[in-house]
Parts: structure tokens; sequence; C-alpha cells
């Protein structure tokens, strides 16, 4: 599959086997904003022929509200990842063969778009790594009906910090909304500036800097991956009863493939691994999510390792760790 970027043909295949150091992966390729604004058209709601927001739209909103929330700070050009990407021919080309589309005949436009505004100079040191301050969202056309009229389109938004020593994502809860609803740019310009405005990194980073401080040794690190496995294969009501994992079962793979070979946040010597290592693998396992679910993934995989941390803790058992 190819697509058009700056009036480039791209192999899509090719941007994917690629290595990337990228805030996420999978199936994605990196444009620019211009290529959003310039080269894709907008969908609309085809009973009404209202038009959507488009991907451009919702990243400008977000840069200006990041410009003004933090005016101290000089927030870097965003980071955009996109995939799906859905294409089409102006009229005049109707009936023509592909093959002899003309550039200019040519229309496309992105299904999934994730974005990544970093603050390089809100940084802090947690755990002997660099995290700097990000903002960011996701808009997925996939959860719009745009065969019907138009209804309140749906975004999510986010604020956390992302460590420089892996490129990965660290998301909490109260720094993420997984659906937010609205009908106008403006609404959704007032939604980030509540979510940017309430985040409390403080906090945030406090309860990261706590995960150095615990560990699972080689028995129960093992033990902890066995009923990840198990838990992926309980009904629903059982799963009811347990603390929410989300990776699956290849990301687990992952996980324990860097347990060993991780150069950042592998065991130790003695084949212990910090709750803040095991978090890592988790977020970096985690960049092979497609956009729809990634954030939710990195979210639950803060809220895990807290179930984790707060059982050693308190000495509490769960069904994670316990015999």
């Amino acid at each position: 599959m190819s697509s058009r970027i700056n009036n480039q043909i791209i192999d899509e295949t090719e941007v994917i086997q690629r290595p990337s150091s990228s805030f996420i992966e999978a199936n994605t390729i990196k444009v620019d904003l211009n290529h959003l604004k310039e080269d894709c058209i907008i969908p609309v709601f085809s009973k009404d022929n209202e038009s959507t927001i488009s991907h451009y739209q919702f990243i400008s909103k977000a840069f200006e509200v990041v410009k003004d929330l933090f005016p101290d700070f000089s927030p870097k050009e965003p980071e955009i990842r996109v995939s799906h990407v859905i294409k089409g021919r102006i009229p005049s080309a109707i009936g023509k063969p592909a093959k002899e589309l003309l550039e200019e005949e040519k229309t496309i436009y992105y299904e999934r778009c994730a974005f990544l505004i970093e603050l390089h100079q809100a940084k802090e040191v947690i755990n002997g790594n660099t995290l700097t301050l990000s903002i960011g969202g996701v808009r997925s056309y996939s959860q719009e009906n745009l065969y019907n009229k138009k209804t309140l389109e749906k975004f999510k938004i986010f604020i956390g910090y992302q460590n420089k020593v892996c490129t990965n994502m660290c998301i909490s809860s109260d720094g993420f909304t997984n659906e937010v609803r609205i009908s106008s740019i403006s609404e959704l310009q007032s939604d980030m500036t509540k979510l940017f405005s309430s985040y409390d990194r403080i906090k945030h980073l406090g309860m990261m800097e706590r995960m150095s401080r615990f560990y699972l040794n080689e028995e129960q690190f093992a033990h902890l991956i066995g009923k990840i496995r198990m838990y992926q294969h309980l009904d629903r009501d059982e799963q009811k009863s347990k603390q929410t994992f989300l990776l699956n079962d290849g990301q687990i793979n992952s996980v324990v493939k860097d347990y060993y070979n991780c150069p950042n946040f592998a065991r130790g010597e003695d084949n212990n691994i910090s709750l803040w290592n095991l978090y890592n693998l988790f977020t970096e396992a985690n960049k092979s999510s497609y956009i729809d679910s990634n954030l939710e993934r990195n979210v639950n995989a803060y809220e895990f390792t807290n179930f984790i941390a707060n059982s050693l803790q308190n000495e509490q058992p769960n069904w994670f760790l316990s015999l």
C-alpha cells in the first residue's frame, strides 16, 4: 500500500518495517501538519454534507491551547502518525484506470491519526530517566457514522510524560480523556483546556518514582506472566473480579523477551526487575498497538503497575501474584 506525502509516493509497508523511535509504531506512517492541511480532503457526514472536524484542525487547536496554557515553554512541532489511508479521485477522473491517474486527480485522507506535542523544556528525571511533559490526542473516523447526519464527534486527548530513553509514553488516568464528544472546535478547545489545566503532574511523577522501590524476583515475574496469560482466557464475569489488563498475548511475548534483552529495562544481575522497569516493558510493548487502542492500553499499564505496587507495599495478596 502507498500514499502521497508532500507529492511523493510512500510505500507504507516499507515504512512500517523500518526501525522506529516514535511514541507509537504499529501500522503508522509519519506525516507533517502541512500535509494534512494541503494534501488531504476532509470527510463529511453524507446525509447532510456537514463537514467533520479535520485532523489538521484538531492538532492545530491543541497546539494553540498548549501555547496559551504553557507560555514559559516552547512546544516542539507536533509529531504526527497516521494510518488507514482512504483513497479517492476527483470527479473528472471517474472511470479512468487507477494506473493512469495523475497525482492531481487523486484524493486521500487518513482514517486514524495520533499526535504528540512535546514541551522539551519541561523536563524531570525519574528513576534515572529523563521525562518530558507531552500533550497529544487521537482521532479515528472509524468511530463516526459518516453515512448519517452530523452528530457529536469523538476525540481522545492526553497529557503526561515521554521517557526520552525509549520514547515510551507515561500517561496516568487523570491525564487522559477516553471519549471527548463535541460538536464544534470551540467545545474541543474547552475540553482540552480543562484536562490540561487539571492534570496533577506532581502526583503523577511521584507515583512513577515510587515504582522503583518495588521489585519482582524471577519466580514472581514468571508467575505474573503466567497469570496474565490465564487472565486473557477467563470469561468476562471472572475478568471483572480481577484487575484489568489490556495488553495482548503478542505484546506479553515482547515483555518476556525484553525482560532478558532490553538494554534499558531488563532484569538485574540478580534476575530481579523493578516495577519501574516492568512498567516500561509494558509501555514499550504497547507501541505496537493500533492508534485506536494505544492510549487506553498505555493508561492501563500505569494502573496495573500501581496495583502491583500497592499489593507489595501493603503485603496484600492479589490473584496475579498469589500461588
